[in-house]
């Protein structure tokens, strides 16, 4: 069932949503905000970018245009109708395609930043897959890895151009690597705990371009408190307008 409701913590922004596949999460909120956005930026790809929470967030902080790629065709759907609803066609585009072809007749050098929330999960053959085609594909890593995410944005982003991912701490050395093999240099890392006395459960990286090595690893951020509600410095980025 389609429903439609406010971006979390963003009074100005709605999203359509469909409650039998995946909602918005703390993952989409947080990425878009953390990723590097140049004032003189000119593009923006949203890659894997589902029912666009990422890409409507990114136009509180830039008038880039922002090009969304969804693979599944229900997601781009939802996309578009959330662009439409939030009047922000003029800034965002949905493209219903496989970022792998997408990416072929795209130029090169032509995007100042990329953002990405990937599937999570390496897929084996003794991979545990959800009945759900939808939640199979967003989790692992059948469409799209690490390697070729890497290799997309070192074709696609201008130089010093960052691409930025959410992902999950145990793939940190998986996302480095495949950095380092496509010439991105990792430049920026945050890690997000659930709580200050639990581990790590989402790491945030940024990487560059052809850039010079130096990485920098921010202030750790705490999800929750101990009654589980938001912490204030995670309420700091629901609050943005």
């Amino acid at each position: 069932m389609e429903v439609i409701n406010y971006l979390f913590g963003y009074e100005k922004l709605k999203i359509v949503q469909n409650t039998d596949m995946f909602n918005f999460s703390l993952d989409s909120i947080l990425l878009p905000n953390f990723v590097t956005i140049n004032s003189k930026a000119k593009k923006i790809l949203d890659i894997g970018c589902g029912n666009a929470p990422g890409s409507l967030i990114l136009t509180t902080r830039t008038k880039a245009r922002i090009i969304g790629v969804e693979l599944q065709k229900e997601a781009s759907l939802l996309a578009s109708k959330s662009v439409l609803i939030n009047n922000l066609q003029n800034q965002i585009d949905i493209i219903n395609a496989d970022i792998n072809d997408y990416v072929k007749q795209m130029p090169t050098d032509s995007f100042d930043a990329i953002i990405c929330n990937p599937p999570f999960f390496k897929y084996i053959e003794t991979s545990n897959l959800n009945k759900l085609e939808y939640k199979t594909y967003a989790r692992h890593e059948i469409y799209l890895n690490l390697d070729q995410i890497m290799h997309i944005s070192k074709k696609l982003l201008k130089n010093n151009g960052v691409i930025a991912l959410v992902h999950r701490p145990e793939r940190l050395i998986d996302i480095i690597v495949a950095m380092k093999k496509n010439n991105i240099e990792p430049k920026r890392i945050q890690f997000v705990y659930p709580k200050k006395e639990k581990n790590a459960n989402i790491v945030l990286i940024e990487g560059s371009k052809n850039g010079l090595p130096g990485l920098k690893v921010e202030f750790p951020l705490y999800a929750h408190n101990k009654d589980g509600t938001y912490t204030d410095e995670i309420k700091k980025y629901f609050s943005k307008g």
